[in-house]
């Protein structure tokens, strides 16, 4: 069962360039509207490669109209520049809007293009704007990436002002995973700037380029680590002050004052959050800058989302309480209901004073009836009472009917409280294959249900091919050897069908499947789940493995494929 490639490319028009066919307010090419402003080139500020020279090759004569595969239909110019274009196309098969870079294909850096693209798709991250398809034909080579209207460049959220802690914190959290990531199946940014980071209208950033955009402008770097871990401190300075970290203007943003060199951003701007402020420079002391607070400068995004973590959860805002109005009575509740009164101004309307109740001849035949039954409900009470207690007294009074309590703890029922057992630490396990989402395994017991660790979309399902890929799950750590007696598991998709299995484990890294014991098994199609152990076990450790998952459709994270996620996980002895 093949996992569903998807991966980011950049679009062509990011800040340091000049487009041949620039025009104002107009759309890049996945689909963010902003207004075209000329920046300064900073590659080589951020430890980037510079780019390659004027390329000979000349961009194939396209228009729009013009057809790719007869299937993507052209429909805006975005971008013109070094030989290749970008442009919104219409995906005429599957009838959505899809962004598209073309290039000739003697161009000198197709071939490196078209590399980048296919290598970045098997990255399968929905952090990352996804590549959809790449392709030689024709004398072109075209990449063809998603179109993503509801999303906004980080350029235009800063045009109006520094964001707020809780969004930066968001921000650089999700993007230094996103590109530690990245490093560790070989694929860096080097194009990682405000133009590049996207924040969808539920929340999530998104990154366009990855390797994509550097391969388009020939960009490259000895030490790629390195180059965006810094960019994304850049990223971060910029997000704390408005103002861009070095001494060029670019993005819109005014650059620091020259022969200052880099201070830290609590100095730049009054009310900056601290923990932010360091991060900023332990990030950029890559390039020749002084770590604030002698921390250890951050050279890798690993060990940026390392820093991350260490520092102290920001809250996200309170919201806004609005005071309600002020209490006004109805003309209901004034006694005017269901009639029109003339009024005269000044004039204290009077209020009808109601009929005493129950004084009609229907009310009064009533209060006879429910005396009558008081009274005889009275009799019957006192007889049953009479009775019982003239019972009491002919009963014998030695102790042969009593039972003490000792017979009662013999006789009564055993069954033993359920105990819940707390995680202390859990860790993804990969059969075979890919991880799915290791940095999230920590949401599946953290109390809350919006948060959850999910598997990618897999095309191929609900049953889990072996040979591909046995199965996903995690190992959960419970401090101690335990008596597990089951498993009560939240899940995100409903659908036919999840199957989960549990498994004792001997470590938190067990070697393979086959070294567990199978303990338990449960097949679902709800959003929950709970599976018994069949056998009385103590293990410290315990494996949760999905075998298969439903088909759900395409969500902020993922495309559509059989998938599944863990929001909330319990474990009781």
């Amino acid at each position: 069962m093949a996992e569903r490639s998807t991966a980011a490319v950049d679009v062509a028009d990011n800040s340091g360039d000049e487009p041949l066919t620039a025009q104002a307010d107009q759309s890049t090419a996945d689909g963010v509207a902003k207004n075209r402003e000329r920046d300064t080139d900073i590659d080589e500020a951020q430890g980037s490669g510079g780019t390659e020279g004027p390329e000979k090759a000349s961009p194939p004569e396209l228009h729009s109209g013009h057809k790719l595969a007869r299937r993507y239909r052209l429909e805006e110019c975005v971008t013109r520049l070094d030989g290749f274009s970008s442009w919104r196309a219409v995906d005429e098969k599957l009838r959505r809007a899809v962004g598209v870079h073309i290039l000739p294909a003697d161009h000198t850096r197709a071939r490196s293009v078209l590399a980048a693209a296919r290598s970045s798709a098997l990255l399968g991250d929905p952090r990352f704007v996804q590549v959809l398809d790449a392709v030689e034909e024709n004398d072109v080579v075209y990449v063809v990436h998603e179109w993503l209207p509801d999303a906004t460049e980080l350029t235009t959220l800063l045009a109006s002002g520094p964001l707020e802690a809780y969004d930066i914190y968001q921000m650089v959290t999700q993007v230094s995973a996103a590109m530690a990531a990245a490093h560790r199946e070989g694929l860096a940014h080097l194009r990682l700037n405000p133009n590049a980071v996207l924040r969808a209208s539920t929340g999530q950033w998104r990154i366009r380029g990855l390797a994509v955009n550097a391969a388009l402008r020939g960009i490259n770097s000895d030490t790629p680590q390195r180059t965006d871990t810094e960019a994304i401190g850049a990223l971060l300075y910029a997000a704390l002050t408005q103002r861009w970290p070095y001494e060029s203007d670019a993005y819109g943003l005014s650059g620091l004052p020259k022969d200052i060199g880099l201070i830290a951003p609590d100095q730049v701007r009054a009310g900056v959050h601290r923990g932010l402020s360091e991060l900023a420079m332990r990030a950029l002391a890559n390039d020749g800058a002084t770590a604030s607070r002698h921390e250890s400068a951050c050279t890798t995004p690993e060990e940026l989302v390392k820093a991350v973590g260490e520092m102290p959860r920001i809250r996200p805002p309170e919201p806004a309480f609005t005071a309600p109005p002020d209490y006004q009575r109805t003309t209901y509740q004034q006694g005017t209901y269901g009639r029109r009164q003339a009024s005269h101004p000044g004039a204290t309307q009077p209020v009808p004073t109601p009929p005493p109740p129950l004084q009609s001849r229907t009310g009064k035949a009533l209060k006879w009836a429910v005396s009558a039954l008081l009274i005889a409900a009275l009799g019957l009470g006192s007889w049953q009472l009479a009775d019982a207690l003239m019972d009491q007294g002919n009963k014998p009074e030695d102790g042969s009917q009593t039972q003490t309590t000792d017979d009662n703890d013999k006789n009564g029922d055993n069954t033993k409280p359920v105990r819940p057992i707390k995680i202390q630490n859990a860790q993804e396990f990969v059969a075979k294959g890919g991880a799915q989402a290791p940095e999230d395994v920590a949401k599946t017991y953290d109390g809350d249900s919006s948060s959850y660790w999910r598997t990618k979309s897999f095309v191929d399902g609900p049953e889990m091919n072996p040979a591909f890929k046995p199965g996903v799950g995690i190992v959960f750590e419970l401090g101690s050897s335990q008596s597990v007696s089951a498993a009560s598991i939240g899940l995100l998709y409903p659908g036919d069908h999840t199957t989960v299995e549990l498994y004792a484990s001997d470590s938190l890294t067990p070697s393979s499947l086959d070294s567990m014991d199978k303990i338990g098994t449960v097949t679902t199609s709800g959003t929950s789940a709970s599976v018994k152990v069949t056998k009385p076990v103590k293990t410290q450790y315990v494996l949760v493995w999905l075998t298969a998952m439903p088909h759900a459709d395409q969500d902020q994270y993922s495309g559509s494929g059989y998938k599944q996620a863990i929001t909330d996980l319990k474990f009781t002895g």
